[in-house]
């Protein structure tokens, strides 16, 4: 009783955050549907991107909105767990309407406009751009912003990427996003 509860619960939230009305994700670096170009791209295990992280534009939050998070996801890497995170940044202000092309430089824990950069699948913080394994059908790379219900996450500075995403979809109160591919 208490697990069909607590399922119904996480459902209701997460169909929530899905359908916030108007809530938009943009870049003027990637395109939905269209391949991420090879400057976005990682600068190790054989890809010879330059790892910079594209820039990203939201528009129409929900009401409530008390700040944003952040998530690129590659939900086709043969993790065996449920895909890689590329880039997490969570406690980004309410006020903010998107973040700067090259802000999310690896070991930065903070962006200059707010925000703290998590700990991906890569093992460190900041952007880890894509590289699936060479001969790999193009990856799709999922790019969401959460408008939450919370001025900041209470989670540790060490969070992993899964408590992180978890501790983001408890209070998405709205989610946007799009997907752009990469094969090399």
């Amino acid at each position: 009783m208490l697990k069909t509860i607590i399922m119904a619960s996480v459902l209701t939230i997460a169909s929530t955050a899905s359908f916030a009305k108007g809530f938009e994700l943009s870049s003027p670096d990637l395109t939905n549907g269209e391949p991420i170009a090879e400057k976005f791209a990682l600068n190790d295990f054989g890809c010879k991107g330059e790892n910079v992280s594209p820039a990203l534009n939201w528009k129409n939050a929900p009401m409530g909105t008390k700040s944003f998070a952040v998530v690129v996801h590659d939900p086709d890497a043969k993790t065996g767990v449920g895909g890689f995170r590329h880039w997490i940044v969570v406690d980004i202000p309410a006020s903010a309407t998107g973040i700067a092309q090259g802000a999310g430089k690896i070991g930065a824990d903070t962006l200059a406009d707010g925000g703290k950069q998590i700990t991906t699948d890569f093992g460190t913080s900041g952007w880890g751009g894509p590289c699936p394994p060479a001969g790999d059908a193009p990856h799709h790379y999922q790019f969401s912003v959460y408008a939450l219900k919370v001025d900041k996450l209470e989670i540790p500075a060490n969070a992993s990427a899964g408590l992180a995403g978890f501790m983001v979809n408890m209070n998405a109160i709205g989610k946007a996003g799009f997907i752009s591919t990469y094969s090399h």
